[in-house]
């Protein structure tokens, strides 16, 4: 849980890459992310996977940059060891020897949370990764519609096998702009 620029994203990837091709505990790496944007768009044309490239294409970025080459996420994605659905199209699945990413947990409601940590399957962990100041649902139409983070976050820490890692504004790596605006709308925040 952190804040915009903490490498929570970059973190989990490498993670879980260095998991999977070094010290080969899990076959693949599945990335989940909620398709909730922070602005509606209306309808998107075509198919499946062209809609959910526009969610996967952070983590495209991140596994070419890691590598230093521009092919490798599709060259793993070719091999099956990574994954990438969108937390529309979990239901059902189980995911056996796998590490498991849940990106942008914020823009999730309690019931995808929980959907999605029911399908860890045999052999596997699973690493959520969110910022609660970036709550997208927070302008959904559908006010039921809210984050579950919060209550989730609430289960997790009752469970002894997990460990919630905060990182803070000291933490943030994206660029010094970055730091600079947080730490500002934070004062603001703090003021009001």
């Amino acid at each position: 849980i952190g804040t915009a620029g903490t490498g929570k994203t970059m973190c989990a990837t490498y993670l879980a890459l260095k998991d999977v091709l070094e010290k080969g505990e899990y076959e693949k790496i599945v990335i989940v992310r909620s398709a909730v944007q922070t602005r509606e768009q209306g309808f998107v044309p075509g198919t499946l996977e062209q809609k959910e490239a526009i969610f996967e294409a952070p983590y495209v970025d991140i596994v070419n940059d890691l590598f230093g080459r521009k092919d490798a996420y599709q060259i793993l994605k070719m091999k099956g060891m990574i994954k990438f659905t969108t937390s529309s199209n979990i239901r059902g699945l189980t995911f056996d020897n796998s590490v498991i990413i849940v990106d942008e947990c914020q823009s999730m409601n309690y019931h995808e949370l929980d959907t999605i940590i029911t399908r860890v399957g045999e052999s596997s962990k699973i690493i959520f990764c969110g910022d609660t100041a970036q709550d997208d649902l927070a302008t959904s139409k559908n006010k039921a519609d809210n984050s579950g983070l919060y209550d989730f976050l609430k289960v997790l820490k009752q469970i002894t096998s997990f460990n919630v890692i905060n990182f803070g504004v000291d933490d943030i790596v994206r660029s010094g702009l970055v730091k600079e605006y947080i730490i500002a709308k934070e004062k603001i925040l703090e003021a009001a």
